[in-house]
């Protein structure tokens, strides 16, 4: 009978090892990096979208002449904080367009925030209201969800023009064990179209592509592994089988003792 519990341990501890079981070659990340030819990166302006929410200053050699084009509130003074930007700042709306003081209603349709620093800049020349006028434009609102096998899933917010893929899961403090690095997806949503693109991160060859850099709004999903799905299945995780594995045990000593 002793013979018959430890087989049957045996086998229980063999199909625990087995659910937990994922590869080297799942895990390591870029493998055929040291075949990568290195490319110049190319980096692309985000297209302003709606319900993006913008920063805008005007400075002037006469600081007096540029107030009328900026919004001044009493908390500015108190405090600066992105959130408090953030509701001072102006919302793309529905049909691309935003409401700057004096000039009403601007389009920012196709722009980039230089375009469009560019455009306010010479719709203030040429109507006359500034000479040489200094317009900054900024993205308050960029963000990136991560769902999935990683550390910690969420919504991030970033301020960088260009974030790398990378440099994105590392806000999410990378993927964990069980992510399958193999087939990452990434949805983006540009005017408008969404697009759905898998990376395989055990590779290098979409380093010079265009997913290298996310972009505001981009959604990463980081599915399981095989092994994390085998093991979500009827007998469940390897905890619980070990459970499984405790109870016929003890059934059978108490049986071999009546």
């Amino acid at each position: 009978m002793t013979q018959i519990i430890k087989t049957i341990f045996s086998v229980l501890l063999l199909i625990v090892l087995l659910q937990s079981c994922v590869s080297k070659k799942e895990i390591l990340y870029l493998q055929d990096l040291d075949a990568y030819s290195p490319m110049e990166l190319s980096y692309s302006e985000h297209t302003l979208q709606i319900d993006d929410i913008l920063n805008i200053t005007v400075g002037a050699l006469m600081p007096e002449a540029a107030l009328p084009y900026n919004k001044i509130s009493p908390t500015r003074t108190m405090a600066n904080s992105l959130d408090i930007m953030k509701l001072e700042g102006y919302l793309v709306s529905q049909d691309k367009t935003i409401n700057f003081p004096v000039l009403g209603i601007v389009s920012v349709a196709g722009k980039t925030t230089i375009a469009l620093e560019k455009d306010l800049k010479e719709r203030l020349k040429a109507g006359g209201y500034l000479i040489d006028p200094i317009v900054t434009v900024r993205l308050l609102n960029a963000k990136v969800t991560i769902l999935g096998e990683v550390k910690i899933p969420g919504t991030f917010t970033f301020t960088e023009n260009n974030m790398s893929f990378l440099q994105a899961l590392g806000l999410a403090g990378d993927l964990t064990i069980n992510g399958n690095r193999e087939d990452v997806i990434l949805i983006r949503n540009v005017d408008g179209i969404q697009t759905a693109s898998h990376l395989n991160l055990t590779s290098a060859n979409w380093l010079s592509g265009p997913l290298q850099n996310i972009k505001p709004n981009d959604v990463i999903v980081v599915n399981p592994n095989e092994a994390k799905v085998k093991s979500a299945g009827f007998i469940g995780s390897a905890s619980v089988v070990l459970a499984i594995a405790s109870i016929i045990l003890s059934s059978i000593v108490i049986l071999t003792n009546l």
